[in-house]
């Protein structure tokens, strides 16, 4: 039998002017797509700004979704089960992709092409959903029927809505996926009832405060 992995695509929607901009043309909330190799999403990658002040300077990135950038950012997280094989073909791609970083623009004309329904081809280049639904093309899966080039957030969203996990703030997705693995600490380390007393409540606020899971 072939072991099964998962990985996850997550919108994300920031709230910034860029954000907004292209949320005008879109008319989606959730407009920038990302690639995670794991669900605590510590391994994130896409393609956007590297530099969080500067929506110009833009490229491949690995994303940090504990910085404060996204404090409040909104997101849905759809899950996919994947092979063994594919899931390493997806990853070790963007790896190898990772090491020449720098080589990799923002496909700013390509995402007017989306809107236009217009290929404009450039080496290197790609805009968030490009990206993702690009290594999707290094397998047989295809969550989207479409090319790569004209594919949107959107369109994942529209996809996938029977694989979401989550839909809400990022950060309280973040607290509920690694705040129980601090809480278990504690109580592993702890020795004393009030020490496990303490860790418990942890866990039930992270809980209480957590929303949006579906």
């Amino acid at each position: 039998m072939t072991s099964k992995r998962d990985i996850f695509i997550v919108l994300t929607g920031t709230g910034t002017a860029f954000s907004g901009l292209i949320k005008w043309f879109t008319k989606a909330e959730l407009n920038h797509a990302s690639i995670a190799f794991d669900s605590e999403l510590q391994e994130v990658y896409s393609f956007g700004r590297k530099n969080v002040h500067n929506p110009f300077n833009a490229g491949l990135i690995r994303e940090n979704f504990i910085h404060p950038f996204y404090n409040n950012a909104d997101c849905a997280i759809y899950q996919l089960r994947v092979t063994d094989e594919e899931y390493e073909t997806m990853h070790n791609h963007v790896m190898s992709m990772m090491q020449h970083q720098d080589r990799y623009k923002y496909h700013l004309l390509g995402l007017i092409g989306v809107l236009l329904n217009v290929k404009f081809d450039r080496a290197d280049a790609y805009f968030c959903s490009h990206f993702v639904a690009s290594l999707f093309e290094e397998t047989a899966l295809r969550p989207v029927a479409k090319p790569s080039c004209f594919v949107t957030p959107e369109d994942f969203a529209a996809s996938l809505c029977a694989h979401k996990i989550f839909s809400g703030k990022l950060s309280y997705y973040l607290q509920r996926v690694q705040r129980p693995a601090y809480a278990a600490s504690v109580i592993h380390k702890g020795s004393s009832g009030t020490t496990a007393a303490l860790a418990a409540r942890i866990m039930r606020v992270t809980e209480e405060r957590t929303e949006g899971i579906v």
